[in-house]
């Protein structure tokens, strides 16, 4: 099959030319073979006669005497006696000469007008009276059509060749520009908002490739506007919880006869609902800056056990109080990389695993490390992630479970935060989790990160 459409575009242009130049010739001929033929067989028959004309004005020797004299004869004379012994005159030059029969020597002596025309065929035989009796004389056309039969000829080859190739480029262009026809509508269509588009083109090479990416793009296009709904509803929704709250306890404090205990709780509710909001706004700034790969890294050389172990001490409020504890396995292993986003990291999964951790559940934390690498695993005990969820759980906005959404809180934002900063150290992460089971967090950084 052929594959790249320059080949395409060199195949059918040479099949325009060459089939349009076949298809000419055939209705060119069509056209002109009876009227070449009426022009042979007049021209032949006007020299017949001409030559009898002869014979019977002159004595037979002086006419053979004649035709011998003749130079540049445009015909070939064969004059055929009864027992079929035959005198010639002219030069045949190449030309193909026609066969003379005796049946056909019998049928002009009997006075007939024979005349054969064909492609390799021009024949006429005429009787001759001499005054030594009777014969048959054939005359075959040696010479080329006029120079004016020609010339028409050849326009009119011309002519049909230009038609019949520009109507065989104009078909094989409708099946070369339909792939792109179908893209150029596509491309109209998701402009509009509109994303389901089938292509339905099958081709294979250039054509083929640009299809896939482009339905590829369009997939991923589709990805990108779903996720910015769920962004704004997720969003929408988070935002509009502490703004209820801050309007309703804000109308409250307006209360004339309020308690002083009440207005202190009231305030305190404001201040906290404030402060997610803030953290809020603090993580979209930050997730928009880790995306837009203008975070600028700053590399110092650290112990990463050491960091970890101060993390878990910052936290200690949110899991002591539910009686959770850590059980560390942490090797001593200096690790070059910014210090303040892989704090950003190690706060966001731990604060995960012990927020969806059971009451007195356990975190287990590892550090593992090879030549280049070095392997940081947090395990606990909590409600595990289905593997549906597995696939999304890093993209900015998305929550896994709506009603445990609902339950534990948060925005959906701190796993996506954590992808950016470690791909940004050129490391990977991932989940192995089975709801009910726990949740393990695996990431992998080299121990010296390049700073571009």
């Amino acid at each position: 099959m052929i594959k790249s459409i320059y080949t395409r575009v060199v195949l059918t242009y040479l099949g325009s030319v060459i089939g349009g130049t076949i298809i000419a010739l055939l209705v060119t001929t069509w056209v002109y073979f009876d009227q070449f033929n009426e022009n042979l067989k007049s021209n032949l028959l006007y020299f017949g006669q001409d030559i009898v004309r002869i014979y019977e004005s002159f004595p037979a020797s002086e006419a053979d005497t004649y035709l011998s004299g003749m130079k540049q004869l445009n015909y070939y004379i064969r004059i055929y006696e009864e027992t079929g012994q035959f005198q010639s005159y002219g030069t045949l030059n190449g030309s193909h000469l026609s066969t003379v029969t005796m049946e056909q020597v019998k049928e002009v002596l009997d006075g007939e007008v024979l005349q054969v025309t064909g492609v390799e065929t021009n024949l006429l035989g005429l009787l001759l009276k001499t005054e030594t009796g009777n014969k048959a004389m054939f005359v075959n056309a040696i010479a080329p059509p006029s120079a004016f039969f020609i010339i028409k000829w050849v326009l009119s080859f011309v002519t049909y060749s230009l038609i019949a190739g520009s109507l065989i480029i104009l078909v094989a262009a409708m099946f070369l520009v339909r792939p792109i026809k179908k893209l150029t509508k596509a491309t109209r269509q998701i402009a509009t908002g509109d994303f389901n588009v089938k292509l339905n083109i099958k081709q294979k090479g250039e054509m083929g490739t640009l299809a896939r990416s482009f339905e590829d793009m369009m997939f991923d296009l589709q990805q990108l506007e779903q996720m910015r709904r769920d962004f704004v509803s997720n969003v929408s929704h988070e935002v509009q919880s502490p703004l209820t709250s801050i309007s309703g306890y804000a109308k409250a404090l307006k209360q004339v006869n309020i308690a002083d205990h009440d207005r202190s709780r009231y305030l305190d509710i404001i201040i906290a609902e404030a402060e997610r909001m803030s953290k809020m706004s603090d993580s979209l700034l930050k997730l928009s800056l880790l995306e837009s790969q203008s975070q600028q890294l700053r590399m110092v050389t650290f112990g990463l056990d050491e960091q970890i172990r101060r993390v878990i001490v910052a936290i200690q409020p949110q899991w002591s109080a539910r009686n959770i504890r850590f059980e560390l396995n942490l090797k001593a292993i200096q690790l070059m990389a910014d210090y303040d986003l892989l704090n950003q990291v190690w706060t966001n999964i731990l604060g995960n695993s012990i927020k969806f951790s059971k009451d007195g559940g356990v975190i287990n934390v590892s550090i593992g490390q090879d030549i280049k690498n070095v392997t940081v695993r947090i395990a606990d005990t909590g409600i595990g992630i289905s593997p549906e969820d597995q696939k999304r759980i890093f993209e900015r906005f998305f929550k896994a479970d709506r009603s445990h959404s609902r339950k534990y809180g948060g925005s959906g934002m701190g796993l996506a935060i954590v992808k950016q900063i470690v791909s940004l150290h050129q490391g990977d992460i991932r989940v192995e989790s089975e709801p009910g089971q726990g949740t393990t967090v695996i990431v992998t950084l080299p121990i010296t990160t390049s700073s571009d």
